[in-house]
């Protein structure tokens, strides 16, 4: 049983992770209709960026949660107002190739200044070590990484549901066509969503400094992973996102323990049977002819 509760905590936390950058794709796609290929690569300098801040100019964890979100929403605004808004009148593919692009510059241009061993994070001070929770020792860190990514989705979700741009951006993202025959002018909106969205995929790479390797290659595995965890909930799905994003925590939690030989498969395995069920996802609505 304690090591069920560890390996739930383990995915949940991991969870968090996909959840925060899901719900930030989510966002971008439904509102720009983007799929944006380089949504790892931001997550990976989420936490290269926190490593280099930490080393360079002793900005701690804490004030980094804060910083490299906001750093990287202007990094979005300056890639969507110089390259994305260029190319949205055109197919969809032409924006899934610049990002898919823009993807391998990143990468490299990490690699070449920070070489591909990994740079050193250490878990912040007062997260070290495990909590007593009924008895079972748990990593403080973990804990802590699944409450924030839960508050911090819960915020995003009162923003978008309780304010009027929250309501906006809601409405472009569910029906962008059906709000611009409302009168409301939904292109004002693209350029602060795509920061937005780019800036959550940074705030989990900041939450996963502590808790994986970095390296200019963290983000590649991490927007497959992404992807099937946008699929499973349903492409444009808010909601969709972030539920999905915990359960493919927890499946790829426990697919490494129970079943260790098959745990690369385990989410994609998972992905094929909601495609097969409900191939709008969870909470995707079905396309009408």
């Amino acid at each position: 049983m304690s090591a069920f509760l560890q390996y739930t905590l383990q995915g949940l936390a991991a969870g968090g992770f996909y959840a925060l950058s899901a719900l930030g794709l989510a966002v971008i796609f439904g509102v720009l209709g983007v799929v944006n290929f380089s949504h790892g690569a931001t997550y990976m300098l989420g936490a290269v960026l926190s490593a280099v801040l930490l080393a360079e100019l002793n900005l701690h964890f804490w004030a980094a949660l804060l910083v490299v979100p906001l750093l990287l929403f202007g990094f979005g605004v300056l890639v969507e107002r110089l390259l994305v808004r260029w190319l949205l009148q055109l197919d969809p593919l032409y924006n899934f190739l610049l990002t898919f692009g823009l993807t391998l510059i990143l990468v490299e241009a990490v690699k070449r200044r920070y070489g591909v061993s990994g740079l050193p994070y250490e878990v912040p001070a007062g997260l070290g070590g495990q909590l007593s929770v009924a008895g079972v020792g748990l990593s403080a860190y973990q804990l802590f990484a699944c409450l924030f990514s839960v508050v911090v989705c819960l915020g995003v979700g009162l923003l978008l549901t309780r304010t009027r741009v929250g309501m906006i951006v809601r409405a472009a993202t569910e029906a962008p066509e059906r709000t611009r025959a409302l009168g409301i002018n939904v292109g004002r909106w693209v350029t602060p969503v795509f920061g937005f969205g780019v800036a959550l995929a940074g705030l989990a790479g900041v939450l996963a400094a502590p808790f994986r390797a970095i390296t200019a290659e963290m983000g590649s595995n991490f927007i497959i992973v992404l992807f099937a965890v946008v699929v499973i909930g349903g492409l444009g799905s808010i909601l969709g996102a972030v539920v999905a994003g915990f359960l493919v925590g927890l499946a790829e939690a426990y697919g490494v323990a129970y079943a260790p030989s098959y745990a690369q498969i385990v989410i994609f395995v998972l992905m094929a049977l909601v495609v097969l069920v409900r191939p709008s996802g969870l909470f995707g609505r079905e396309e009408v002819a």
